[in-house]
């Protein structure tokens, strides 16, 4: 996908950082529209556009970002969200990424870091739509099974609800079976992202993960810890399925 074919909704309620964050979509090529409340944010993010990020503010009137975030989440489509709020506390930035947010920004940032959430986000979503063939829509590993296209997760006949975050790492993982990869690589390959300073945000998400998709998270059935390097996808090899 070229650039110019990237569409953002940016919902903020501060014209001048509405204003800010559609100058510099434009200048990586991206055609931007602008919503000022949670109400009309919410409205033009689910009617029907295909929207290739989401920059939302969390705090607005009328509806807030979280609840937008929730209802984008739960529609059937998949749009990435970069989060931005003046809030700084933890509380928030997980409240946030559980909500399904892929990335999470807090005011003020720099427009140069923004720029660069953006665009990893766009490489992150286009890598991994490679990764995918049009052929193949499901993975399996053992009784997981991941459904690429409409993004769902099962283990047997229950549904697990994962983050987006969450599903990126189960995928990523799943598709690379047996291979370790360092924090720094994760962040990398998932995140888009090499900052070190970010890489404590990998363990978590592994936790987090695990506790998911695993009966007992304390003896990890799927993710294993290679100790003093990273992670991988424990055995069996995983297997792809064709729909």
């Amino acid at each position: 996908m070229g650039s110019g074919s990237r569409r953002v909704l940016v919902i903020e309620d501060e014209p001048e950082i509405a204003r800010l964050l559609t100058w510099h979509l434009e200048d990586i090529g991206c055609t931007v529209e602008c919503c000022h409340d949670g109400h009309s944010g919410l409205a033009r993010a689910l009617d029907g556009t295909v929207w290739n990020l989401l920059v939302l503010d969390l705090r607005l009137p009328g509806v807030d970002g979280i609840e937008i975030c929730r209802r984008v989440r739960a529609s059937r489509g998949y749009s990435p969200v970069l989060m931005i709020t003046a809030r700084a506390s933890e509380t928030d930035r997980v409240r946030g990424l559980d909500t399904g947010a892929d990335d999470y920004l807090t005011k003020p940032f720099s427009v140069v870091e923004f720029t660069a959430r953006a665009k990893a986000i766009f490489r992150r979503v286009e890598q991994l739509a490679q990764r995918a063939p049009e052929a193949v829509r499901r993975l399996r590993f053992d009784d997981l099974e991941i459904n690429l296209e409409q993004r769902l997760v099962s283990r047997g006949d229950t549904a697990l609800e994962l983050t987006v975050r969450e599903f990126d790492l189960l995928v990523h993982l799943v598709q690379h079976p047996r291979r370790v990869f360092t924090r720094a690589q994760l962040l990398d390959q998932v995140w888009g992202t090499t900052h070190e300073a970010f890489e404590h945000t990998v363990n978590s998400h592994i936790n987090r993960l695990r506790a998911k998709i695993e009966s007992d998270p304390e003896r990890s059935r799927y993710i294993e810890t290679v100790w003093g390097v990273g992670y991988r996808l424990a055995a069996p090899v995983a297997r792809t399925a064709l729909a």
